[in-house]
């Protein structure tokens, strides 16, 4: 029950089912009212012309009997029991009635005011006759003629009886097509998704590699972004598996090394085995960094404020070559952001940083402008600087250009590779202020 109620062609076949009852049943109740209005008000035209006729011979004797001076062109008035009746009554209940009526009487009606009055009634054997009646003053006598006109209704009525059954049959029939045409069509309308449905499930079975299919406009965008998000899936394992291969490759050499220094003849060499493993501590930090960063290439990350982790940074800067005195500044607008994870623009920022403070004279200065689609941040400092042909190769994955400082090398790949990953880039190039400036460039929030 719960799947037939999650079912869109249930639901829009029981919503369509209901729309077009009540619609039909509107529609149904409408039509009749207007068929039996037209029935019931030519059968009372009908009712007042046999009226008029008969008001029109009615007459009185010289003893104050009415009677009808010429007959009606009704052959049933003529006819016992026919269910056509006239009735003329007048003063002291004196009555003159149609052949038909036999010895029966119409009701009495009430008292008149000479306009025409209808009514249902119950006549003779029980017939039900639909009854028009009037009071009328003849010239030069006294008091009024009271004249009824009776038909029997039994067969309108039979005849409007049929006549809804009919249309509720005609509407009902209709009803059903309808429904089991809009079924049809929904069914119909699913079947890419019921393709599409089935594709993905050969695609998680491995069947195939992706989907590919033919689709409406309405289905295709959606197509599209589950070969997005294949490939996407897809490209993150394919880099995953990357990482652990290269960290594999890169901790080979560092363990032989390690394992050398600690079984050497002479003895360990303590000092080359601490300098093998902070570097292999400093490539699994850099490895683990990628693969966090590769996973969250294309997902919904979070936006960064550059302003706000810049200054956290500076400050931590500041005190840490509090001896040197360095002035670190950070000038950028405040909402400034970037569509990165706050902790990647952290490692970002922190190796440029870090790496402006240790080549710095006096003065670190970190700015960012937005340009759109982009947002720039710039690192400069007043170092030496580079010349340039030491520019592309200081962006050279464990490249360092000076062994006397301590470092693995990696700080300039790191800020590379995670920018990358973003769609960003990372550019070395002449600071205004003399030595190196880093232009990071990252999609604006």
């Amino acid at each position: 029950m719960r799947r037939a109620a999650r079912s869109l062609a249930v639901r829009l076949a029981l919503f369509t089912s209901l729309w077009v009852a009540v619609g039909l049943l509107l529609t149904w109740l409408h039509v009749t009212a207007l068929v039996v209005r037209q029935i019931e008000g030519s059968f009372d035209a009908r009712l007042d012309g046999l009226l008029d006729a008969v008001v029109a011979g009615a007459a009185r004797d010289a003893t104050g009997q009415p009677y009808l001076i010429r007959s009606v062109a009704e052959p049933r008035f003529n006819q016992p029991l026919s269910g056509a009746y006239w009735q003329i009554e007048g003063p002291g209940g004196r009555l003159a009635t149609s052949r038909s009526l036999w010895d029966e009487r119409l009701p009495p009606g009430p008292p008149g005011d000479g306009r025409v009055q209808n009514r249902d009634v119950i006549g003779p054997r029980g017939q039900r006759l639909r009854l028009v009646e009037r009071d009328i003053v003849l010239p030069d006598a006294a008091g009024s003629l009271h004249v009824a006109v009776a038909i029997a209704h039994d067969a309108t009525l039979a005849e409007i009886s049929r006549l809804r059954g009919g249309l509720a049959l005609s509407f009902a029939a209709l009803g059903a097509g309808l429904v089991g045409f809009v079924v049809a069509t929904v069914s119909f309308g699913l079947r890419p998704l019921r393709r599409l449905r089935q594709a993905v499930a050969d695609l998680r079975a491995g069947r195939r590699t992706d989907l590919h299919l033919p689709a409406p406009g309405e289905v295709q965008p959606l197509v599209a972004e589950i070969d997005a998000l294949v490939a996407q899936n897809r490209a993150t394992v394919e880099r995953a598996r990357n990482h652990v291969g290269n960290l594999a490759h890169a901790l080979r050499t560092r363990l032989a090394v390690l394992r050398n220094a600690l079984d050497s003849p002479a003895g360990a060499d303590l000092s080359l085995a601490q300098r093998e493993l902070a570097a292999a501590e400093h490539l699994v930090q850099h490895h683990l960094a990628r693969a966090r960063a590769s996973a969250l290439t294309g997902a919904a990350g979070s936006n960064s404020d550059v302003a706000v982790v810049a200054e956290e940074i500076a400050q931590a800067l500041r005190q840490l070559f509090a001896e040197r005195g360095l002035s670190v500044t950070v000038s950028a607008k405040p909402g400034l952001s970037v569509a990165c994870e706050r902790q990647d623009l952290a490692e970002m920022l922190g190796n440029l940083m870090e790496n402006a403070c240790k080549w710095a004279g006096q003065r670190v200065v970190v700015t960012a402008s937005r340009e759109a689609p982009l947002v720039a941040i710039t690192v400069a400092d007043d170092g030496p600087g580079l010349a340039e042909a030491q520019l592309a190769a200081a962006r050279m994955r464990g490249a360092r250009l000076d062994e006397a400082t301590p470092g693995s090398g990696l700080g300039l790949a790191i800020v590379a590779d995670l920018a990358a990953l973003y769609r960003g880039s990372l550019e070395l190039q002449r600071s205004e202020l003399g030595g190196l400036a880093a232009r990071l460039t990252l999609p604006a929030a």
